[in-house]
């Protein structure tokens, strides 16, 4: 059986206009606590991140919907939820967040 190699590409920089639109998806503090709460929980639903939040359903589903739009989150639907889980870029945000958090 013939092994097949896994292509690795380099990302290319990201353009200003790509690093606006990331820091404006997380330039909310419910945005932010969202982020937190996917992280912590993935796959969660949008229900139960507008209960855990304590925030209304539609609501917080803008904010998701603009976490989507910078690429923060991904959502995948599994019969009638949605979950959601943090993207790569997701993940490197997070990591930035906490550099803040501690003094």
């Amino acid at each position: 059986m013939l092994a097949y190699k896994r292509k690795t590409y380099k990302q290319k920089p990201k353009t200003s206009k790509q690093l606006e639109r990331i820091f404006k998806g997380v330039s909310n503090h419910h945005r932010i606590d969202a982020l937190r709460l996917i992280e912590k929980n993935p796959g969660i639903t949008l229900e139960g991140i507008a209960e855990t939040l304590d925030v209304n359903l539609k609501t917080i589903s803008e904010h998701l919907r603009r976490l989507v739009g910078a690429g923060l989150i991904t959502k995948n639907y599994q019969g009638k939820s949605v979950v959601h889980n943090l993207s790569p870029y997701g993940h490197k945000i997070i990591k930035t967040l906490e550099t803040f958090s501690y003094s």
